[in-house]
C-alpha cells in the first residue's frame, strides 16, 4: 500500500502565507476553471472564505477591496474575473518606493541632538535684545547638560562656547564673555533627580497595585469567612 506524500520542499511557495495552502489551491483551481460563470461564482466564494480567515480586516476601511487585491496577487494576476473594484496591476505591486536621502545635516557633535541646531536657528531669527540673550544662555546650558550626559567628567564653559560658535557658524560668540553657565554638579544632580523621580513613580505605581490586590484578596477572604458562619 503506497502513500502519496507531499513534502514542503516540493510544494510551491505561498504568496500570502496568512491564508494558508488550501486557499492558494482554491485560487489555482479557480484560475483553471473554463466556465466564466463558475469561475466568477467561485471567486466570490473564495473572497468570503478569505474574509472569515482575516476578521481583523473588517475594521479596515474598504476591506473588501483589499481582499480582492489579495485574490489577484495570489493568482499571480492570472484570474480572469470581473472585480467590483479597480483591478490591481503587477506594476503597482512591484513598484519600488522612492529612495530616501540620508540626512546630510548631521552634526559631528551628535551628543547635543538635532533639536539644538533648531534652537540655535530660532535664536538667530530673533531680534537683538534681552530675550534673545536669555534664549542663547539657555541653549548653552542645555548643551552643557547634554555634554555631561555623554561625558560625565567636568567640562569648561569655554568648550561649550566654542561648540556653540561653530554650530551657529560664528553668529553666536560667547567666548571670553563673563557669562557663567550652571555648575556641572547642579546639571548632573537635576538629570539624576529626573531619573530617580521617574523610577520612584513607577515603583509607587507597582506598590499601589500590589496593595490593592492584597485588599481585594483580604475582603474576599473575610466575605467567605462570614458566609461560612
Amino acid at each position: 500500500m503506497g502513500f502519496d506524500l507531499e513534502y514542503n520542499s516540493e510544494r510551491s511557495t505561498l504568496i500570502i502565507p496568512e491564508y494558508g495552502r488550501h486557499v492558494h489551491k482554491l485560487v489555482d483551481h479557480c484560475v483553471a476553471l473554463e466556465d466564466d460563470e463558475e469561475r466568477e461564482k467561485m471567486a466570490h466564494a473564495i473572497i468570503d472564505v478569505m474574509g472569515n480567515l482575516q476578521p481583523h480586516l473588517r475594521d479596515v476601511p474598504d476591506f473588501k477591496h483589499k481582499l480582492w487585491d489579495q485574490l489577484f496577487i495570489i493568482s499571480k494576476f492570472q484570474l480572469k474575473v470581473e472585480s467590483p473594484y479597480e483591478k490591481l496591476t503587477p506594476e503597482e505591486v512591484n513598484a519600488k518606493p522612492e529612495r530616501l536621502e540620508y540626512p546630510k545635516a548631521a552634526s559631528k557633535y551628535r551628543f547635543y541632538g538635532h533639536n539644538i541646531q533648531t534652537m540655535i536657528d530660532v535664536a538667530l531669527s530673533w531680534e537683538e535684545g534681552e530675550l534673545r540673550e536669555a534664549l542663547i544662555l539657555n541653549i548653552a546650558n542645555h548643551m552643557k547638560k547634554c555634554y555631561l550626559n555623554w561625558n560625565k567628567d567636568n567640562v569648561d564653559d569655554e568648550v561649550i562656547y566654542n561648540h556653540l560658535n561653530e554650530l551657529s557658524k560664528g553668529k553666536i560668540d560667547l567666548r571670553g564673555s563673563e557669562e557663567e553657565l550652571a555648575q556641572s554638579t547642579t546639571l548632573l544632580r537635576k538629570s539624576n533627580s529626573g531619573r530617580m523621580n521617574s523610577q520612584q513613580t513607577k515603583n509607587n505605581s507597582n506598590s499601589n497595585g500590589r496593595n490593592n490586590n492584597r485588599k481585594h484578596n483580604n475582603n474576599h477572604t473575610n466575605n467567605n469567612h462570614k458566609n461560612r458562619k
